[in-house]
């Protein structure tokens, strides 16, 4: 006679059909519309709970174990009297002597995908038959809600002594088989780890400023970590080389000692800066081979001893003469003798600076 099991209860195979050697477990199930699919196996698992390896988790993959004690008969119903669904056969006597007990859950196949759950399912049991006379054993009938389980462990057989017991489990897992692998270590139903995020390539360590050539001043080397200067910036207005415009831009600031008066600072083109850096004041400069020196109509060259005349700033009256402005001490009225001293006077004391001309072109 079978015995009917509550969740949690047990019994003895060998007590309720003594000299058993095979038996067949048998899984059923019923579902309220089409697109299910649920899926029996087996776990082989030692004392610590854990399946001894992947090839002893008996499924639809794998339906074998190692030794050949547990064998699955595969998807679909088998059309036995008891409603199974799927059957999973085991030759007691076979079983390796390391197996402490055969766990049997079922699971719903692609349950998240499809939004199913054992809430759905109906009738659900787990049965054990003598599979040499047919005669059924034990029986248990799952039953309550489980609106959120995936997969549900059964029930399991397990050693007791040298007899085997049958115990009515109905344990469910949200997680799914995920969640039975988690439990009894099977890696071949772990879900893949995510990828690892590859870490971010380093950029490459600026490289050092290059050295200034040989014969590069300092003034022209860049600032390390500055941006090259162009040597007109688009939009800025144009500053020409303060000795000879057609030297090009004057980019360069450097201080300018002139013949008369104080130091000052000009900006000029990187050649005329660097005579200037190494020129001794007072600077004055002489006119650069290479570099036009455009005549000033209307004057006569320069004397020696005297200063460069300021080019004359008005145009001549028609007629006048052209001729040369002196500079301090020049005579100013020389018919005049009062008046000379007075200029002369004058001049000494006057601290405006004398007009200089450089390379021709010339300063205020």
């Amino acid at each position: 006679m079978s015995v009917a099991l509550t969740k949690g209860g047990n019994v003895s195979l060998g007590k309720q059909a003594p000299g058993l050697t095979e038996v067949s477990v048998g899984l059923g199930w019923q579902v309220g519309g089409a697109g299910f699919d649920l899926d029996a196996s087996a776990l082989l698992c030692d004392q610590s709970g854990k399946v001894l390896s992947d090839q002893h988790f008996v499924f639809f993959n794998n339906l074998r174990s190692p030794d050949g004690s547990v064998r699955h008969s595969g998807s679909g119903p088998t059309g036995a009297g008891g409603g199974d669904d799927e059957q999973i056969h085991v030759e007691l006597g076979a079983v390796a002597p390391e197996v402490a007990k055969i766990v049997f859950p079922v699971s719903l196949y692609e349950a998240e995908q499809r939004g199913q759950n054992f809430g759905q399912v109906r009738s659900a049991h787990i049965r054990v038959t003598d599979r040499t006379s047919g005669t059924e054993i034990v029986r248990y009938e799952l039953r309550g809600d489980a609106a959120t389980e995936t997969a549900m462990i059964f029930g399991e057989l397990y050693r007791h002594g040298s007899d085997w017991k049958f115990r009515a489990i109905g344990q469910g897992y949200a997680s799914g088989l995920a969640g039975i692998a988690q439990d009894f270590g099977v890696d071949v139903l772990r879900a893949e780890p995510a990828a690892p995020a590859q870490p971010a390539i380093p950029a490459p360590p600026p490289e050092p400023p290059a050295a200034p050539a040989a014969g590069t001043a300092a003034w022209e080397a860049p600032v390390p970590g500055s941006a090259a200067i162009s040597p007109q910036p688009a939009g800025s207005s144009p500053m020409t080389c303060f000795f000879d415009p057609h030297h090009g831009p004057g980019m360069t600031p450097v201080t300018w000692s002139p013949q008369w008066g104080v130091p000052r600072q000009i900006q000029a083109c990187g050649s005329c800066a660097q005579r200037v850096q190494t020129t001794p004041p007072p600077y004055c400069t002489e006119p650069q081979a290479g570099y036009p020196q455009p005549a000033q109509p209307g004057y006569p060259p320069a004397q020696q001893g005297y200063p460069q005349p300021m080019q004359q700033e008005y145009p001549q009256q028609q007629g006048q003469q052209q001729g040369r402005r002196f500079g301090t001490g020049a005579l100013i009225g020389a018919g005049a003798a009062g008046l000379v001293g007075g200029a002369l006077l004058n001049e000494a004391f006057d601290d405006d600076e004398p007009d200089v001309v450089v390379n021709n072109y010339y300063e205020d």
